[in-house]
């Protein structure tokens, strides 16, 4: 499917279009950032304005969207978070994962989060944990970015067995604040496998580094695939030095080891 191919078009194709039409409708609703109004709802989403209204009032009625009387506006509804908080508590990860965080933001007055690899190349944010500092990052339980940039990129792309033309391609598609070129990258991506973990000095966010440990499947039969969660620290590069960068990331993986290995045990 292009990228320009409209809502309306793809819904046609897709094996359940009302879902597909929905989808789109909340996706533009969530990037919106303020209330739309039918119209600009359907330019953004590609439907027709009586597609959009038709859905938008179904989603209303659901309370995945919200309707305001005096502007005429459509957002999110607060359906939304009751589902989002349903989702997570069903995922154990969650759960195992956020006394470490605890830990290592505490220990290293950082941002400490967790995420998972999503079906489309992303990662979601899924638990964090933030020391109380005057300077660090905001992060909140379901922000996402894509799967191979920052430090949890390279572990991903460590773990892949994607053939370098295929990495080129993924690494040309991200947007750094200060990009590494792509040998660095790779040879980071190799460094990473080798360690366990992957350092992101400054490259994707100015002033911050990002230590990441990806959980490595136990079980032999599952060791290679792709990790599809990890946790990550962010720091103030400036209160880093070589040695407590390599403490914290040792300290990063073994933490991912213990909840990969919790886990297993539950599965």
């Amino acid at each position: 499917m292009s990228k320009t191919q409209t809502a309306e078009t793809a819904s046609r194709s897709h094996q359940a279009p009302a879902v597909a039409r929905a989808a789109a409708v909340l996706r533009v609703l969530a990037n919106a950032g303020e209330g739309l109004g039918v119209n600009e709802v359907a330019r953004r989403s590609g439907l027709v304005p009586s597609s959009s209204l038709h859905v938008l009032r179904a989603l209303t009625e659901e309370g995945l969207a919200a309707f305001d009387e005096h502007s005429k506006r459509y957002s999110l509804g607060l359906g939304l978070l009751t589902l989002a908080h349903d989702m997570l508590g069903q995922n154990p990860f969650n759960t195992l994962v956020q006394p470490e965080l605890q830990l290592l933001a505490n220990q290293h007055r950082a941002t400490a989060i967790a995420v998972q690899l999503d079906d489309r190349e992303r990662m979601v944010v899924v638990a964090v944990a933030q020391a109380p500092t005057l300077l660090q990052i905001r992060v909140g339980v379901g922000s996402r970015y894509p799967a191979y940039i920052s430090a949890t990129g390279r572990c991903v792309a460590a773990w892949s067995d994607l053939p370098e033309t295929q990495l080129k391609r993924r690494f040309d598609a991200l947007k750094w604040q200060s990009p590494p070129s792509f040998a660095q990258w790779l040879r980071e991506v190799k460094q990473a496998k080798r360690d366990g973990f992957a350092i992101d000095a400054g490259h994707y966010i100015n002033g911050f580094t990002v230590i990441a440990a990806p959980l490595v499947a136990s079980r032999p039969e599952a060791a290679t695939a792709t990790p599809r969660q990890a946790i990550a620290v962010v720091c103030v590069s400036e209160q880093l030095d070589i040695e407590r960068k390599h403490a914290l990331a040792t300290q990063a993986r073994e933490a991912a080891a213990r909840v990969a290995l919790r886990l297993t045990r539950q599965a």
